[in-house]
């Protein structure tokens, strides 16, 4: 594969970026002890584990089963994404239905991890690139999803809006990543990872602002 240094180091930026935001995120978790804030940092830890699992396939050519793990844990974390999103403004019954779904993803993730894991080595080429087509698909509808929940809600929020950048960043990034499997366009594959760490820098500017904005503020 060309350019495959190149690849490899866009996907250990991704993966470091995506664990300082699940830093950064896991904080308003700490400080109130309330599930619903457990989301955002569980959709990026995921994102993270799947670029890490990307540098250890590129890196070494393990494809049959870590191929497999990294197309399944990235689609798994916009799912989770997109089900964060959906509770966000949920009363406090939606609350406890929200935990519940969690502790099902929880288990899913093992058991689709464990059956990926030993079937992935029996199956075709082919079946792996349709199930890439399907699952990165679906991962494009989970950020449309995602965009449009966000925008709806607060349209005049800068912080929103930048989100809803972020988003639509990496939706433009699984859009290029179809392109890059139907027709193996280096342009679009190597677009898509651009795409990803503007992506990716946008929400790290958007939780650092967050988090530590008024503190610099006030000591400015």
């Amino acid at each position: 594969m060309l350019y495959t240094t190149e690849h490899i180091i866009i996907e250990i930026i991704s993966a470091i970026a995506c664990f300082i935001l699940v830093r950064f995120m896991i904080k308003p978790y700490q400080l109130t002890g309330k599930t619903q804030y457990l989301g955002l940092p569980i959709g990026f830890g995921f994102l993270g584990v799947s670029y890490t699992v990307s540098t250890i396939v590129y890196s070494f050519f393990n494809f049959p089963e870590l191929g497999w793990v990294q197309l399944f844990v990235r689609g798994f974390a916009f799912l989770v994404l997109a089900i964060t999103y959906f509770f966000s403004k949920a009363e406090k019954n939606a609350r406890l239905l929200w935990k519940i779904i969690l502790a099902l993803l929880a288990i899913i993730f093992v058991v689709m991890t464990l059956l990926v894991t030993v079937v992935s080595p029996q199956v075709s080429l082919e079946d792996y690139r349709l199930s890439y087509f399907v699952i990165r698909t679906f991962s494009l509808f989970s950020l449309g999803y995602i965009i449009i929940h966000t925008l709806r809600n607060n349209r005049t929020d800068a912080k929103t809006v930048a989100s809803s950048l972020g988003f639509v960043l990496l939706a433009i990034e699984q859009y290029s990543q179809l392109i890059w499997v139907v027709d193996a366009s280096y342009f679009a594959l190597f677009g898509g990872l651009t795409f990803r760490l503007g992506s990716l820098a946008v929400f790290l500017y958007i939780t650092y602002k967050a988090l530590y904005g008024k503190r610099d503020d006030q000591n400015n």
